[in-house]
């Protein structure tokens, strides 16, 4: 058996590898169009999730201002001296005037943080549109190009079958234009024409060990992974190194490179999993979460503030609540003296501000001096 050329091997390599099912070309066009599949699905879910959310803001804030201004009219239409007695009687602290004043200045800053809240999320809806819009682009162009593709293999198929069949009439050109769509270099065109051309010169030997061995059984893959292992120039592994499926290169290596993530890159890894955008927050914050890093911790608490309907936004300005470790005890113990998770999102401050025990310790003081701490507004607490 002749024996081939490293180069001309190589090539060989290239041009078989994409006349198969598992041409590098296909499956990378494949591996692209599934992750734009799996993004239009995700954005699909979370644009429902979104405007949900803008349209729940917007009925709170409409509550807010239709309730805020009845309230205030109600207040100001009340004389405490017309109830003195029953009110110093029962020790009852109740001072309408007093009332209006801290709803008038708590209330306008309260919608505020609403109407943020609401250009945040609409914000959000355009870039997820966006993201979703992209990858159905994506999908549309990649199955035109997997098409084409299909069509310039089967092409290639038919030049090698004629020239091992010894009929190849095809001009250097035709074959130089067919090669020139895998993104062939002029160098390898030319090279590749010659072996179609005249095939006895390298192409009936490198086929002819491929038939050997496809005669054990195996698969066309396992042969052709066989003969690339048995030439000199196959060292391991063949990967691609181009993420353009239109570009197809090769590159030998001996073994993988080991690669050890740093903090930063773990907790941008684990933002981008649970959807987080880092931009929201600042450099500050980035580093107090970097420099204590507990990626077990983080984990638990978004998604716990996740699964209890309070939503990761409750990080933003507000990203030290991601290595609180009494977090869930201090939500759980709000959510069940009646508070909702919006009131909860709407005020992370007394996340900050109390620990669990002194968390217990104010919504007792607020039921010893008669009061129902559902009812009293955390930002009051």
């Amino acid at each position: 058996m002749k024996a081939l050329s490293p180069e001309v091997s190589a090539l060989l390599d290239k041009l078989y590898n994409l006349r198969g099912e598992d041409s590098v070309l296909l499956v990378e066009m494949d591996r692209q169009k599934n992750k734009a599949v799996e993004t239009k699905t995700r954005t699909t879910v979370e644009k429902k999730e979104l405007q949900g959310k803008i349209a729940n803001l917007e009925k709170l804030h409409d509550e807010l201002t239709e309730q805020g201004e009845r309230l205030a009219d109600l207040l100001s239409g009340i004389n405490r001296n017309d109830y003195l007695t029953v009110l110093t009687r029962l020790n009852l602290d109740f001072d309408p005037q007093n009332l209006v004043e801290k709803l008038n200045k708590s209330l306008p800053r309260t919608i505020d943080s609403v109407v943020m809240d609401t250009k945040k999320a609409e914000k959000q809806l355009a870039k997820v549109e966006e993201e979703m819009n992209t990858a159905i682009s994506k999908i549309e162009e990649l199955s035109i190009r997997r098409d084409a593709a299909m069509a310039n293999q089967e092409k290639l198929n038919e030049y090698f079958d004629l020239a091992l069949s010894g009929r190849i009439s095809i001009t250097r050109d035709s074959i130089a234009s067919l090669l020139e769509q895998f993104n062939f270099t002029p160098e390898e065109q030319r090279e590749a024409a010659k072996i179609l051309m005249f095939p006895e010169d390298a192409l009936f030997t490198y086929d002819e060990k491929l038939q050997e061995k496809e005669k054990s059984g195996k698969s066309f893959s396992d042969v052709f992974n066989e003969a690339k292992n048995a030439d000199s120039i196959v060292e391991d592994s063949v990967k691609i190194v181009s993420e353009d499926p239109e570009r197809v290169e090769f590159e030998y290596d001996v073994e993988p490179e080991v690669v050890i993530e740093t903090p930063k890159e773990q907790l941008m890894n684990l933002f981008e999993r649970n959807g987080i955008n880092y931009l929201d927050f600042t450099g500050q914050e980035l580093d107090v979460l970097i420099n204590n890093y507990d990626e077990a911790l983080i984990e638990e608490n978004i998604q716990f503030v996740k699964n209890s309907d309070i939503g990761t936004e409750i990080f933003v300005n507000h990203a030290s609540l991601m290595l609180d470790h009494e977090l869930k005890a201090k939500v759980d113990t709000l959510l069940q003296v009646g508070k909702e998770p919006i009131d909860i999102y709407l005020n992370p401050n007394v996340l900050e501000k109390y620990t669990k025990d002194s968390l217990d310790i104010a919504i007792a003081s607020l039921r010893d001096n008669g009061m129902d701490p559902k009812n009293v507004p955390l930002m009051a607490y």
